[in-house]
Order: C-alpha cells, then sequence, then structure tokens
C-alpha cells in the first residue's frame, strides 16, 4: 500500500476520484501521521442493534468497478468496497448482482439493505433515493480519434460532429442542452458508443470519464483514441458524487454505512482500495 502522503496527492487528480472529506482526513491524518489503530471516527459508533447482516446489490457489467472476472466471480472496486465495509462493521456481508434496471425496485421493495452499483448523488435520485456521503466523483469527458486532432470542446467548435452517448443518460441531457448544432448519436451502452467512436461513425464520445480512461488504456480500443478536451462535472447534470443508495428514509442503514466509510478512510483501507483499482500512473 502506497503512503498516506500519496493518498493527498490523488485528491488534485483531474478525474476526481477520491470524495471531499476522504480528502481532508487525509489531509490531517498526513499532518498529524498518527498511527492507523490510533485513528478515532469523528462520529460515535452507531448501535447495529439486531443488524448481524448487510446485504448489498450492485450490477456486473461496470468495470472496474463491478464486474465478472474470468471464473464468473463478482468483484471490482464497489464489490470489495461492501466487503470492506462490513469488515469494519464486524457483520456479515452478502454481494449480489443484478441487473441494473431492477435495483432501484429491488430497494425499495425491501430485497437489500443497500445498492453500491456507481450511482450518482443527483436530485432525480434523490427523489427517490438516499445516500450516503460521496466516496468518489467523476466528471465527464469527451475523446476523439487520434488521427482526427480536435483542439477544443465547446459547443461551436463541435458543430456539425457527431457524438455517441449512452441514451437516457446525464451525458445525453448535458449534450442535447449544451451542444444542440451537433449531431447526438444515442447508444444503449458505453460499448457500444466507444465502439462507433472506433469505427469512425462517430467523431466523438462523451461519457463517464473513468470509464472512458479504463477504456482508452485498454485492449478494446486499440489505441485509437485519447481525451479530448477537460472534465464536464456540472452538479446538475453530474451530481454530487457516487454514494451508497438505501431506501427512502432508512436513516439508520445511511448512518451506519457512513461511519463505516469514515473509518475506512480513517484507517486507510479506503486508500488502499483506491490505489488498487486506480493506480496514479494513470492520471
Amino acid at each position: 500500500m502506497t503512503t498516506r502522503r500519496g493518498y493527498t496527492a490523488l485528491c488534485a487528480v483531474g478525474l476526481y476520484l477520491l470524495a471531499g472529506p476522504g480528502c481532508a482526513l487525509a489531509q490531517q491524518a498526513d499532518q498529524k501521521q498518527a498511527p492507523a489503530e490510533a485513528v478515532q471516527s469523528l462520529r460515535p459508533r452507531p448501535d447495529l442493534g439486531d443488524i448481524d447482516q448487510i446485504r448489498f446489490l450492485t450490477d456486473s457489467d461496470y468495470p472496474p468497478f463491478n464486474y465478472l472476472d474470468e471464473e464468473a466471480a463478482l468483484t471490482g472496486f464497489n464489490v470489495d468496497l461492501a466487503r470492506a465495509l462490513c469488515d469494519e462493521l464486524v457483520v456479515e456481508c452478502d454481494v449480489r448482482s443484478v441487473d441494473w434496471t431492477q435495483l432501484v425496485p429491488a430497494l425499495e421493495n425491501g430485497e437489500t439493505d443497500a445498492v453500491v452499483a456507481s450511482i450518482r448523488i443527483s436530485r432525480a435520485n434523490l427523489v427517490k433515493l438516499d445516500f450516503t456521503d460521496s466516496y468518489y466523483h467523476t466528471p465527464a469527458r469527451f475523446a476523439g480519434l487520434k488521427e482526427k486532432p480536435v483542439t477544443t470542446t465547446s459547443p461551436g467548435a463541435l458543430a456539425g460532429k457527431k457524438i455517441a452517448v449512452i441514451g437516457a443518460s446525464a451525458h445525453e441531457a448535458y449534450l442535447k442542452d449544451f451542444y444542440p448544432d451537433s449531431q447526438i448519436l444515442v447508444f444503449e451502452s458505453a460499448a457500444k458508443a466507444e465502439q462507433a467512436l472506433r469505427a469512425g461513425d462517430a467523431d466523438l464520445v462523451f461519457g463517464d470519464g473513468i470509464s472512458l480512461m479504463f477504456w482508452l488504456n485498454g485492449t478494446a480500443s486499440e489505441d485509437c483514441c485519447e481525451f479530448r478536451g477537460g472534465p464536464y462535472s456540472d452538479s446538475k447534470y453530474f451530481g454530487e458524487g457516487i454514494g451508497i443508495a438505501v431506501r427512502r428514509g432508512n436513516r439508520k442503514m445511511r448512518n451506519i454505512l457512513n461511519y463505516g466509510l469514515e473509518r475506512l478512510r480513517m484507517n486507510g483501507r479506503l486508500e488502499e482500495l483506491y490505489l488498487r483499482y486506480f493506480p496514479l500512473s494513470f492520471f
């Protein structure tokens, strides 16, 4: 595991991987250099009562956050985070995957206690869900073909350009509001939008910055493309970060998970997870 000073350095990276509270705690710990086992939480340990297991749901099609590995085992950053929380809270852990469309209904129906699937803390989602504190942030980014350099991604510069995007997403809504003169090509998945770019059917793709980062640096892109322009982090569209969703009004579970997240930040385990999946070299 890297040093805590390395964690502090990550607070400034362009993809906003670390949530604000995590950075503040890292900076405090960096100044005091307290041993992890001596660090005390800023809030009291909640009464778990009769809770001896926490049931988490995620989906299985969003690497590196949640996906099935070569042996069809559920893994990823979100999955490991859920298990680390259970360890910290000293409860049993049940982490299962369902289709993305079933996550919120399962939570509303009481079939699970929490959803850890990179759901944004947005105004629309807060109408039907409650969230823990954010545990990472990710902006939107443009990516384009290396052979077709684009020097700026302003609305005027991209007038007439074909931009691939996932349909019914915050990214599509942003393009419709701010890039009305571009040709917006809607796809049902990130993979299909990225394929359209690689094949030359689109001039750019607009989407989740972290997902695009891993695609650009992975084999699927065939080294075709690179980021264009800077990050877009308008909270109206892209939310206040990523949190763990709980059933609306379930303050007890939200408080329990917030306590666990705080403990993971303070003792360095959250730092370890960040750097396991998001090495600094990617930035």
